[in-house]
């Protein structure tokens, strides 16, 4: 599907802090330089302006930061200056070495994007990526992002993950869980929820009027009629074949040794899978720098760059900040997808 024109009406885009040691500020910083004369639909920070600014200074970012105290100003500054919504750090950080005393900053940047969002000053909230083991420590008591958004946002559903880029989108079925975890997790009930959730977002988020799904099997083969595994046989054909009675357009379950190339790809829209590699290797081959890490299943639209705080290359000037503006433009379309498909067509 072509991208949707944003209009100038279109509210901004909350970008939150991330683990301010990680890449989080590079990305963001190049992001702005990228966009700024291209983009209709601006974001901003909810970030430190003078760790921003001592970030571009040290990577020799010729670039000005303007200080706002409202999202809508966004729309009036993005063109010359990188709009920040003032969220002060208490001590200085430094690049590649995170630290559990600014976690409150941090998960504070979530809040105040959700926040935005919520109260209809900003349109979508993009995360930058964060440490978790650092927020663990600081108390927080919830798995990522997902689950923590989805409970401050009190979603009527339980969250689902979609890694989308310009080749492919995939779901897994279950996400942080070992790989006997995530086989024992497995339910019809379960594949369900996560096939319906997928299936109105494509509508409601995607525009696609009757999206095609597929379903990958867990077993080599597809499991073979049950001679290699019998998920296909208890599980994922019994879900396939209730969804199809609901009037979901939905096939499978297929080998995913060959769900995945060319002229595979053309058949569907999104590919329901099992476990999170089986997904997310698909997802990464073919667009490492350009994957999206979608949130679905929640009352707001949520972003994130497909990758995480790169500790190693924080402070060198060497990241990428691709995937964080495809997760910034997707989220615009969304956004704008959203508001504009009557909530009838779902």
């Amino acid at each position: 599907m072509a991208p949707r024109v944003m209009d100038d009406h279109c509210l901004p885009i909350a970008v939150t802090m991330g683990d301010p040691a990680g890449i989080s500020g590079e990305i963001s910083l190049k992001s702005w330089i990228a966009t700024r004369q291209s983009t209709r639909q601006p974001f901003f920070l909810i970030d430190d302006p003078i760790r921003l600014e001592t970030l571009a200074r040290n990577l020799s970012l010729d670039l000005p930061i303007e200080i706002i105290t409202a999202p809508s100003q966004a729309h009036e500054v993005f063109s010359n200056s990188l709009p920040v919504l003032v969220e002060s750090l208490s001590e200085e950080v430094v690049p590649g070495k995170p630290s559990a005393t600014v976690s409150t900053t941090v998960i504070r940047s979530i809040d105040r994007a959700l926040e935005l969002v919520l109260s209809g000053d900003a349109s979508a909230m993009v995360t930058n990526p964060i440490h978790k083991s650092t927020l663990y420590d600081a108390g927080f008591a919830y798995p990522g992002h997902t689950e923590y958004l989805a409970a401050k946002s009190k979603s009527e559903f339980d969250p689902v993950m979609m890694l989308v880029s310009p080749s492919i989108r995939v779901v897994p079925a279950t996400i942080h869980l070992s790989l006997k975890d995530a086989i024992e997790a497995l339910s019809i009930k379960g594949l369900m929820q996560c096939a319906m959730t997928t299936a109105i977002a494509l509508q409601k988020d995607f525009g696609i009027n009757q999206p095609r799904i597929a379903v990958a099997g867990l077993n080599p083969h597809a499991g073979e009629d049950g001679h290699l595994g019998r998920e296909e046989i208890e599980i994922i054909s019994p879900t396939i074949h209730q969804l199809k009675k609901d009037g979901l357009n939905i096939e499978g379950p297929y080998p995913s040794d060959s769900l995945f190339h060319e002229a595979a790809r053309r058949r569907y829209d999104v590919v329901i899978c099992m476990y999170h590699d089986q997904a997310l290797i698909p997802s990464k081959t073919l667009d490492f720098d350009s994957g999206v890490n979608v949130t679905l299943g929640l009352p707001i639209v949520r972003t994130s760059p497909d990758h995480g705080t790169a500790f190693d290359i924080a402070g060198t000037g060497k990241a990428d900040p691709g995937s964080l503006i495809a997760a910034i433009t997707v989220a615009g379309q969304m956004a704008f997808t959203r508001q504009n498909t009557p909530s009838d067509n779902h």
